[in-house]
């Protein structure tokens, strides 16, 4: 068993919920980011990355038309402001020591050759990891599940309620809050 806890499950089941849930438990001993639907007239019109301390990007909308940008279903990526906000976020988690938090490893993110570096990086190194990570296969995301530094996590309908107090007692458990 390792130090990475990875949450997996549908789109919308909760996983992020609980990163959030388990995030604000834990003030500045955590660095990283999540994500988050932008939402407007007629639906789901993309996704935000916002970091823990504070900064915030697009990673992906409707309106992202540059033919060189990679799309997921109707969503245009932005891979660069991914790497500029969010790949910077997790390799300062990493330097500082946090625990470093990635919601999510999905398709989009998985785009950036950065990201994944900077992910298996976090779970090879000497600090905690707690991220979200989609459920369906892809080779990137099936490495990263495979390793024996992983603990994978499956949320449902009837386990969401009680993981962030799981989450936290894991982490406690394995002595990973640091500082």
């Amino acid at each position: 068993m390792g130090k990475t806890l990875l949450l997996t499950g549908h789109p919308g089941i909760g996983k992020t919920t609980i990163i959030r849930n388990v995030v604000a438990q834990l003030g500045n001993k955590a660095g990283g980011f999540y994500t988050e639907e932008i939402v407007g007239p007629g639906g789901r019109k993309g996704f935000r990355l916002i970091t823990l301390d504070g900064k915030e990007t697009t990673i992906a909308h409707v309106d992202l038309r540059d033919p060189k940008a990679p799309r997921v279903g109707r969503y245009g990526v932005d891979v660069t402001a991914l790497e500029r906000v969010g790949v910077a976020a997790l390799q300062r988690a990493i330097q500082e020591k946090k625990l470093v938090v990635v919601d999510e490893i999905g398709t989009m993110e998985l785009y950036s050759r950065a990201f994944c570096d900077a992910v298996m990086l976090a779970i090879l190194g000497p600090t905690p990891v707690l991220g979200t990570i989609m459920s369906h296969p892809h080779p990137e995301s099936n490495v990263f599940k495979a390793l024996a530094q992983v603990t994978l996590w499956e949320v449902n309908r009837t386990t969401r309620n009680d993981l962030p107090g799981k989450v936290l007692t894991w982490l406690n458990k394995h002595a990973l809050l640091i500082g």
